[in-house]
């Protein structure tokens, strides 16, 4: 396959959400196909408003819309990362510094793509692929490459923490529910965290008009800067041209009033 025919069809199976290749890939009613964990998310984002919308083309549903796998695109987009990862790895695939990197790749680490919080490991897409394939991983939960695993784990019970305490404003793990945190006030870590985002969007929109506001300001302050110097730089210039002719025009007056001047100092010279 060509690489420009590639990269054009790569592109036709990038979900709109998380602007990655499709993952567990479903198709909504409206024709729009979204990685399931990534739809599901932005759906529970909308429960409270009552409506759905799809995030590509805004159509609204009056209820919560039931997705099926997509099995012909699911098909494709696998065999799509097999032979992107299998060819030759493309230089965006390759772990960065702040990037999480695959915990299996022995030379040059690739980008990982899911971090499994069965294997406490990360997974480029490569190395993930017999968590898709066999039955042996079907119960292992994938979740976004995270840095981190063992924050993600409960030291007491050694399991996920999959939900957040409002009464003491930590992760917890299912156990602690039942246990220690009996009757708290406890939502699922993914609905706490969509929640945080919503509310923090408007302060992160804030900041960074501000920030764009201060960058403007220097700009022009630059601007002003640079236009005193070059104005300064002018005068000195001019100055300095002004006093030349200035001197020229003394010493040439001085020459046509006290011409015998000039020619005793001739004679003397001589």
């Amino acid at each position: 396959m060509a690489e420009q025919g590639f990269k054009l069809d790569e592109e036709k199976f990038f979900c709109s959400i998380c602007l990655d290749l499709l993952n567990e890939p479903v198709t909504t009613s409206c024709g729009h196909s979204f990685c399931k964990s990534c739809i599901r998310n932005h759906w529970d984002a909308e429960d409270q408003k009552g409506t759905y919308t799809c995030p590509q083309c805004r159509q609204a549903f009056m209820s919560r819309p039931v997705l099926g796998k997509n099995t012909m695109l699911a098909d494709l987009v696998e065999e799509l990362k097999k032979n992107v990862l299998q060819a030759a790895p493309h230089p965006q695939h390759y772990a960065e510094p702040g990037d999480v990197a695959c915990d299996v790749c022995t030379e040059r680490k690739l980008k990982a793509s899911k971090s499994c919080l069965q294997c406490m490991a990360s997974y480029c897409e490569l190395h993930l692929q017999p968590h898709y394939e066999s039955p042996n991983f079907q119960r292992h939960k994938l979740v976004e490459a995270l840095t981190k695993l063992q924050e993600n784990m409960c030291s007491v019970h050694s399991k996920v923490k999959e939900l957040f305490c409002h009464s003491d404003q930590q992760c917890i793990c299912s156990v602690c529910a039942m246990e220690e945190h009996s009757g708290h006030d406890t939502v699922s870590a993914i609905a706490e965290r969509t929640e945080r985002q919503r509310e923090l969007g408007p302060r992160w929109q804030k900041i960074q008009q501000r920030i764009q506001d201060r960058e403007k300001h220097m700009k022009l302050l630059q601007q002003q800067m640079e236009a005193i110097a070059s104005s300064a730089d002018k005068a000195m210039r001019d100055t300095q041209t002004m006093f030349n002719q200035l001197h020229r025009l003394v010493e040439k007056r001085s020459s046509d009033t006290f011409p015998c001047c000039s020619h005793l100092n001739f004679l003397s010279n001589t």
